[in-house]
């Protein structure tokens, strides 16, 4: 039998293998060790930014930043807050994510185990190009198209629903308001949402529907128990990317809206406004401290951002068997 020594060829061809196994080994880790501290730390300046120049802000607002409904930092003394803000920003995203989250979840559904072969690629190729449609295209059609053809949808929910409060329409105007703006953010967001929870449902072992088939299950009941409990994870985290964009949409929202600080619970009158729409409104025409206002409020919505998203990551967490621990 043959041999071999400590100095042998293919000893030394080992461990050089080896050696360059463990230098690309150490460069990989090096390199994602750095991008994942180059994050934290971009986040961080971000923070610290935000927060050093809403400090000198709200430190001369001379009133309560969170309650007051206007919007004069210009004012002698200051005069700014963000009620109506961050109430037409969770609202208006609220309504987009009541609109978007079913109907892309059926949309999926559809692309993913109803429609024909030749019928899924094309579908899933349109939805994918509505995902890469600039926001200021979506504005444009929005305050063209869809604000005049809301208005007759608005009389009827005034005429059969306005005894709910929210759909009373007690001002005249044009449907320039934060239903509207739900709507648009709703198709806005629909694409994104549709994407990841398509490709999750895709995802699901074939082996599971079969053996729910084997048992005599309906199509429904496969997606009931097969489907839908695997893709959980997934159509929580792209919840989350569709409502990331509804809170922080600019141009679409700036474009349909006619902004106002008033705080009304009718979402059919004209009016309100958001943080993305009123910094995008008047962050050129500001000076120097009602830019410093403008980044205090963009200091909360970053806030908000970030407590969604960990809200999202407890909420996947809860159950462990989908939050992808076990990958």
């Amino acid at each position: 039998m043959a041999t071999t020594t400590p100095d042998s060829p293919d000893i030394r061809s080992s461990r050089r293998a080896k050696s360059v196994g463990r230098a690309g080994d150490r460069v990989f880790s090096g390199l994602s060790r750095g991008s994942g501290i180059t994050l934290l730390v971009i986040m961080a300046a971000i923070a610290v930014f935000l927060t050093y120049r809403a400090v000198l802000a709200i430190s001369q607002d001379s009133t309560n930043f969170f309650t007051t409904f206007e919007w004069n930092p210009a004012a002698n003394p200051p005069v700014f807050g963000i009620a109506v803000l961050a109430f037409g920003t969770v609202v208006s995203s609220v309504i987009a994510m009541a609109i978007a989250v079913p109907v892309a979840i059926g949309i999926a559904l559809f692309i993913s185990h109803y429609a024909p072969r030749k019928l899924a690629k094309p579908l899933a190729y349109v939805v994918d190009l509505l995902a890469a449609v600039p926001s200021i295209i979506y504005g444009l059609w929005g305050a063209i198209f869809l604000v005049p053809y809301l208005g007759g949808l608005n009389m009827w929910l005034d005429q059969y629903l306005g005894w709910t409060y929210i759909f009373d329409k007690s001002s005249d105007g044009v449907a320039r308001n934060m239903f509207t703006v739900g709507i648009l953010l709703a198709i806005m967001i629909l694409p994104i949402i549709t994407n990841v929870t398509r490709e999750v449902f895709l995802q699901v072992p074939r082996m599971h529907e079969e053996a729910a088939l084997a048992l005599g299950a309906t199509r429904w009941e496969v997606i009931r128990m097969s489907v839908l409990p695997f893709g959980r994870s997934g159509i929580i985290s792209a919840s989350m990317l569709g409502l990331g964009r509804a809170l922080g949409e600019t141009m679409a929202v700036a474009v349909v809206l006619s902004p106002s600080f008033v705080l009304s619970g009718h979402l059919l009158d004209p009016g309100g406004g958001t943080f993305a729409q009123n910094i995008a409104a008047k962050f050129n025409e500001a000076n120097e401290f009602g830019r410093d206002a403008l980044i205090a409020s963009g200091l909360v919505l970053f806030v908000i951002t970030l407590l969604v998203n960990g809200a999202a990551r407890m909420i996947i967490a809860r159950r462990k068997e989908y939050s992808g621990a076990n990958a």
